[in-house]
């Protein structure tokens, strides 16, 4: 029989067993201690990654154990470490390319991040995109109905893990802390 308690992670409750607790704690000061600036933002957005990773491990289980958060931990990626080598390990289609989520790319727009955010998309360079779209609004075709219509419907990518999700790469510590949240 283990002692568990009660926690609040990323605005979640969780049980969690006590040994459990004192890693996840650990881990969350040690990446907390590694920040240089707005560390606050960050630190939110790393609880709540870590919170959204708990809640999809847990199966069937009620109380987090020490496994559950070491692997997640894992997961998550270490503050003190580059984790670029790490990059491998995210999801690929069948031809091999990283599978992304479409965002609106705020860091890049000029209008509305629309194409922007289909650059990184498709990985190729935002200019292409932006000529194109040029060119199908000088033509008259349905060119700037798409642009409105995606421009009303595809969310931006505000936090660092959407960010991480439209260029197709993990939200991993190390990934987060290059694209940090930007204001709503």
């Amino acid at each position: 029989m283990k002692k568990t308690i009660s926690a609040g992670l990323g605005g979640r409750n969780f049980s969690i067993e006590v040994d459990a607790y004192a890693r996840l704690e650990g881990y969350l000061n040690a990446y907390s201690s590694s920040l240089t600036q707005d560390s606050k933002d960050v630190m939110d957005e790393v609880e709540m990654r870590i919170a959204d990773l708990l809640r999809e491990n847990m199966g069937g289980r009620e109380v987090v154990d020490l496994d559950l958060v070491e692997k997640v931990v894992r997961q998550v990626g270490l503050p003190e470490y580059d984790t670029a080598s790490d990059n491998t390990s995210y999801a690929t289609d069948s031809y091999g390319r990283p599978v992304h989520k479409y965002y609106r790319d705020t860091d890049d727009s000029k209008i509305a991040g629309v194409c922007s955010g289909v650059a990184l998309y498709f990985d190729v360079d935002v200019t292409i995109i932006r000529i194109l779209a040029l060119v199908l609004l000088i033509c008259g075709t349905a060119g700037l109905w798409i642009y409105l219509i995606v421009c009303i419907v595809a969310p931006k990518a505000y936090t660092s893990s959407q960010k991480c999700e439209l260029r197709g790469i993990p939200c991993t510590a190390e990934n987060m802390r290059k694209y940090p949240d930007t204001k709503r």
